[in-house]
């Protein structure tokens, strides 16, 4: 009879206990599905990312038509015209230093000022020179959420290429064994092992990754980082900067032509 009683007593307890897992469950479950759905939404680096897509060819990431014509705040001195006058990059350059980068010379050359003083600037303050008059980017030509991600980018996508690129002789400052790891265990899925997969241009005058990364370094270290506008190409920039270095260090082992 005790032996009944005591294990009796044993099953309550253990009834009693499960019924307290079972509301500290219920108790701790509204914080777990608060993160859950906090981690659905869109993260700030994945943000970034596409603003420095969008930096580098709003049209193409948003798979709009260019507006008609030349940018009307285009310098009369610049040498190009129409739709690539549109793109941020071709005023304030891939290493975003305008013209005291790599286009304070040659083809691309405008004399407008780059952005890098607006490194660490509260986006919304950034948002509304976007849409100035000067720069022209209506809500027609870009919706609100992608003003916001480039204003994003501008504010906390920027790096300072001339920390790994030296502008006298384009070379990476990095580690090629390094970067030779990643490229081949990622970059290579597309480009392939030697880089040729991917023909930019066409067979009179073909260029692959190692061509660009020769000739731009700044240009492949921001797509490294951000991704190709308008198609499924990996962003890396959940990297380390002196990963993404090396990878670049590493494309400019590969074959040019």
């Amino acid at each position: 009879m005790q032996r009944q009683l005591q294990h009796g007593m044993a099953m309550a307890a253990a009834a009693l206990a499960l019924a307290g897992l079972a509301a500290a469950a219920l108790v701790a479950s509204p914080p777990a599905a608060k993160a859950q759905e906090e981690l659905a939404g869109d993260t700030e680096l994945w943000t970034i990312t596409r603003g420095g897509r969008l930096y580098d060819s709003w049209m193409k990431e948003l798979l709009r038509d260019p507006p008609a014509g030349t940018h009307p705040a285009y310098p009369a001195a610049g040498k190009k015209k129409g739709a690539s006058t549109w793109r941020c990059k071709e005023c304030h350059g891939w290493d975003y230093k305008g013209a005291d980068g790599a286009y304070g010379k040659g083809s691309h050359y405008t004399g407008i000022k780059g952005i890098r003083e607006f490194v660490g600037r509260d986006p919304k303050t950034i948002a509304p020179i976007l849409r100035d008059e000067t720069h022209g980017y209506t809500k027609e030509l870009l919706p609100d959420k992608a003003v916001d991600a480039l204003a994003l980018f501008v504010s906390r996508g920027q790096v300072d290429m001339d920390l790994y690129i030296d502008r006298a002789t384009r070379k990476a400052r990095g580690e090629a064994a390094r970067g030779a790891r990643f490229f081949q265990t990622v970059c290579a899925v597309c480009h392939g092992f030697d880089g040729k997969t991917i023909n930019f241009k066409d067979e009179k005058k073909p260029e692959y990754i190692g061509t660009v990364a020769h000739e731009n370094p700044w240009e492949t270290l921001h797509k490294t980082a951000n991704g190709q506008p308008g198609v499924p190409m990996v962003s890396l920039r959940a990297l380390d900067i002196q990963d993404l270095v090396d990878i670049l260090a590493y494309a400019q082992t590969l074959p040019v032509k």
